[in-house]
């Protein structure tokens, strides 16, 4: 989380909000860390204040959200400054920016028909694209680590070990046993389906966290705000689109991934931004992969230690996903060489 040379959890500056010309705004409403809600006669605001370190990155996501929004796609730009045209204003040595307040609400993926996924994976593709166009071309050839079998299942191992031994364990350490021994099984059975570390695909700037969390949707089902751009990087397109279908379209439980969902997905990804059958099916392998190898949920959840944490749904749609690999490499590839077919006349899931 950023933090400033205040504690972070201080009001913001007197007569701050006057900066941007706001006048008479409501004392401004804390609503998270580093982030308040402003009323004002004017209309409503996300206050955001940032850590030091962070400006040359703050500078550049303004750059591009403007840019974005610019076009007209749905990203909120940050407010100008009345003096300067800044878009970070400096006040007591802390640094912030100003919103216009979100409206809509939160979907989750799977209350989208067919019709709404193709239509959001259209938009992530309108990203892709509008950042390939607004940005400095990015290395096309990446080396991407490949996590090692063989040191996840060392991790587990150490985790087993610290489990009680000598009878005083109790059902979750029971249940703690069985789920990492279950991921221990898993790793030995697949080790030999470890991808490539060279990624051979199109790369360039990513939203990197296009997931319901930071969605807006308004009363006809059209997102009115993509958020959550502190999140950007760089790297594959293709493991964008894999990365966020998992997100949206997992199911929370043993069924994993909705597939129709993910197959209307890409193929709206594929009609505004096409990439191709063999880029998307090296995102899957290693998406799955690296979910097969990351125990660090594991270690969260069933261990108490600090980290990422993970629901039960995400450790069955490891073992889902890697029950179903081969189909999910088709699936998710099918959009790529298909032949599309119509939308089924009457059917609620196209609306």
């Amino acid at each position: 989380m950023p933090t400033s040379q205040g504690t972070g959890d201080d009001e913001p500056p007197p007569r701050l909000l006057k900066r941007w010309g706001i006048a008479d705004p409501a004392p401004p409403r804390p609503i998270g860390r580093h982030r308040w809600r402003v009323d004002s006669e004017a209309g409503s605001y996300l206050l955001k204040e940032y850590a030091a370190a962070e400006r040359r990155r703050v500078l550049f996501e303004h750059t591009v959200t403007a840019a974005l929004d610019a076009t007209g796609l749905p990203v909120l730009a940050p407010i100008d400054a009345v003096r300067g045209g800044r878009t970070i204003v400096t006040a007591q040595g802390r640094l912030f920016a100003l919103y216009p307040w979100v409206t809509g609400r939160r979907r989750g993926g799977l209350e989208l028909t067919f019709g709404q996924c193709e239509r959001l994976g259209a938009l992530l593709g309108e990203l892709h694209a509008a950042m390939d166009r607004l940005t400095s071309p990015v290395q096309q050839s990446l080396l991407v680590p490949t996590p090692r079998a063989c040191d996840a299942m060392s991790a587990i191992d150490g985790m087993l070990a610290t489990l009680p031994r000598d009878g005083r364990g109790n059902d979750f350490a029971a249940l703690t046993e069985r789920r990492l021994l279950e991921r221990r099984a898993l790793l030995a059975e697949l080790a030999d389906h470890q991808p490539p570390e060279t990624d051979v695909s199109t790369v360039g700037h990513l939203h990197g966290a296009f997931h319901e969390g930071n969605l807006r949707y308004g009363g006809a089902g059209n997102v009115t705000a993509v958020l959550g751009w502190g999140s950007m990087t760089t790297g594959p397109v293709a493991g964008e689109v894999v990365r966020s279908a998992a997100l949206l379209f997992a199911c929370d439980d043993e069924r994993g991934l909705d597939l129709d969902r993910v197959t209307s997905f890409v193929r709206g990804h594929r009609s505004t931004f096409p990439l191709d059958a063999g880029q998307i099916q090296a995102a899957v392998h290693r998406e799955w992969w690296e979910r097969l190898c990351d125990v660090a949920p594991l270690r969260h959840r069933y261990l108490g230690e600090e980290g990422p944490g993970a629901s039960g749904a995400a450790a069955a749609l490891v073992s889902w996903w890697s029950a179903h690999l081969e189909l999910t490499l088709d699936v998710f590839a099918a959009p790529y060489t298909d032949v599309p077919v119509e939308t089924p006349g009457g059917s609620p899931a196209y609306g």
